[in-house]
């Protein structure tokens, strides 16, 4: 048995490292695209919205603080909010209209043309996650989905994609994380780093 459990440890372990290294190898360009697109919102006065259910809910609140306090450097205070965490509007929206509004709700209150919303769903399948997106659209927000294998129902309403190729959950979730702490540091490296970087993206229309 302690062998057992013991290679249950292993094969997680080493089934992660080799999703790790070919998803980044292969995703690199399009994590760095996305987080150039977050920097510029940012720095047009735009701001972050995040959303996701159950451990998606943890990684939209934890990106959130990074952006909101800081994530590495000492810098000012970013705009982001994770539409998970006021209890009196998921109850109230739960209650009175559904849990497959909760975050739709928000989205249509809080977010302005050229904001960016982030959707984190494993399964590509949340209903309030794919209503959330609609609304995003109707609203003008740059869409933005972390997701597993095909990105599911969410995907045809991205505009931009981070799609992990796998099926075991918890991989998938160690992946969005890693993700999202390198948007994060990305995003930090063109606004107080590169501006320079950022410049030509600023003057597009």
């Amino acid at each position: 048995m302690p062998n057992s459990a013991r290679n249950i440890v292993l094969e997680h372990a080493t089934e992660g490292a080799r999703l790790r290294e070919e998803f980044f190898r292969d995703a690199a360009d399009q994590i760095v695209e996305i987080a150039r697109l977050m920097a510029v919102c940012l720095a047009r006065g735009g701001k972050i919205l995040l959303a996701g259910n159950g451990g998606s809910a943890a990684d939209a609140q934890h990106l959130a603080a990074e952006f909101v306090n800081r994530f590495l450097m000492e810098r000012p205070p970013l705009p982001a909010i994770a539409l998970t965490t006021d209890s009196s509007i998921l109850t109230a929206v739960g209650n009175d209209y559904g849990f497959d509004q909760v975050f739709e709700k928000q989205v249509l209150a809080l977010g302005n043309p050229g904001d960016v919303f982030l959707a984190i769903s494993t399964s590509g399948n949340s209903t309030n996650l794919v209503r959330a997106l609609r609304a995003a659209q109707e609203k003008g927000l740059t869409s933005i989905c972390l997701s597993g294998k095909t990105g599911g129902e969410m995907a045809p309403l991205c505009e931009h994609k981070i799609l992990v190729p796998h099926e075991h959950t918890p991989l998938i979730q160690e992946i969005h994380i890693a993700a999202g702490h390198l948007l994060c540091q990305l995003v930090d490296y063109y606004l107080f780093e590169a501006v320079v970087e950022l410049t030509p993206y600023l003057e597009e229309d």
